[in-house]
């Protein structure tokens, strides 16, 4: 072979290869060292060794790329190829999205993941219509409330500052009487600090996260819900894929799946036992809280039905079916 030749074929052969590699942007609206993020990044790395670096997933943690809210937006454009969101923060676009945060509709993870299955389908038909493919959900831990005052019902959080993140944390406010205060996860540090927010519905994680035990003292173990995450991607990203590279992304994403329900389950005792550590009171809620919450959850649950109609009534009777 002449030798200026076979430089020349050399050379377009790794232009070829340069050419093939694709680099996917994944942000995400948590901090680097939360669960979610981590398993993230665990997929992110499995994808690079499964297709030998030809698709790398760059994790942009903590809203440094996109704030919670315009992650999905990203997505859909394609200003991002890929990211996670909290699914409920998006109840606004379709009651669907919301159903994981129906207060004591399921309240262990068995329950979550019976929930998980039955509303797969009407999910992800209805982010393909948006041109998204879903990858994979995992669940947070369940949901309690922090406040600042000890309290034995609901009447005992009439105007409290409450911390809304999502329509149902906005919708609960409303119900109990208290003041919705609209903070993302990355100024809740800041809003407790200043006094903004005196109490919050979240996950043990997020107390963690967020130093909450710095500022609030009590945490009532209500297991009112469990929301989940859903990691996305562009579906023409997801098409321009050779199918080697497409298979090794989907297993990647199973296997962050299975990871990240196993982890959450962990956690969620782990967390609980870091905050006692911190000087946090974990309550089992009072008889009274506990009847008033899902009191609650009940007109939450009507109102969902309502909104959802006959695609979210039939999820709902498949999943007490199973």
């Amino acid at each position: 072979m002449n030798h200026k030749f076979g430089i020349a074929l050399a050379g377009l052969t790794l232009g070829a290869a340069a050419f093939a590699q694709a680099k996917w942007d994944l942000p995400t609206a948590y901090p680097a060292t939360n669960y979610h993020t981590e398993n993230i990044t665990q997929f992110a790395k499995d994808v690079d060794a499964a297709t030998g670096g030809k698709l790398k997933v760059t994790v942009h943690a903590n809203a440094s790329l996109f704030k919670a809210p315009e992650i999905k937006r990203a997505v859909q454009s394609g200003q991002a190829q890929a990211g996670e969101i909290l699914l409920a923060n998006f109840a606004n676009e379709n009651p669907i999205y919301a159903l994981d945060g129906v207060p004591f509709l399921a309240t262990t993870y068995p329950e979550a993941k019976k929930l998980y299955d039955a509303s797969k389908p009407a999910m992800e038909k209805l982010l393909a219509a948006q041109g998204i493919k879903v990858l994979f959900m995992v669940p947070w831990a369940p949901q309690g409330i922090y406040t600042k005052k000890e309290i034995g019902s609901v009447a005992d959080l009439r105007g409290i500052k409450w911390r809304a993140y999502s329509p149902a944390t906005a919708k609960i406010a409303e119900l109990i009487g208290a003041q919705p205060v609209q903070i993302q996860q990355a100024e809740l540090s800041a809003a407790m600090a200043t006094g903004v927010i005196e109490s919050y519905m979240s996950s043990g994680s997020t107390g963690y996260d967020t130093k909450t035990y710095e500022n609030i003292k009590n945490f009532y173990d209500t297991q009112a819900w469990i929301p989940k995450n859903a990691v996305l991607v562009n579906q023409k990203a997801f098409d321009a894929l050779d199918p080697a590279t497409k298979a090794a992304v989907t297993k990647a994403a199973a296997d962050a799946e299975a990871r990240g329900w196993k982890v959450a389950q962990e956690k969620n005792e782990e967390y609980k036992r870091l905050l006692t550590e911190r000087g946090m009171k974990i309550h089992k809620p009072s008889p009274k809280l506990d009847t008033d919450m899902r009191q609650v959850g009940g007109i939450m649950q009507a109102d969902w039905l309502k909104a959802a109609g006959a695609d979210g009534a039939a999820i709902v009777d498949t999943y007490k079916k199973k």
